[in-house]
């Protein structure tokens, strides 16, 4: 009998980023930013700022999706 090959999860699978963001940051955003970055030895920068950003976004939207057992408050 021949054996199944385990399925691979999607999430694992790796894209590519092509699409750039910029922002701007003042001094004492800036300061803090490092400040934070220091305190918690967060070497990639890039890295934990998409993760904050994404997972705020990805929140959000979820908690402003309708759902089925909306409760209407009176």
């Amino acid at each position: 009998m021949a054996k199944n090959k385990p399925l691979q999860p999607s999430i694992t699978k790796k894209t590519s980023r092509t699409n750039r963001c910029t922002f701007l940051l003042n001094e004492m955003e800036q300061r803090a930013l490092d400040r934070y970055l220091c305190k918690y030895k967060i070497q990639n920068k890039a890295k934990f700022i998409r993760e904050v950003v994404m997972f705020e976004v990805i929140s959000r939207l979820e908690k402003d999706s309708p759902t089925l057992f909306d409760t209407i408050e009176e």
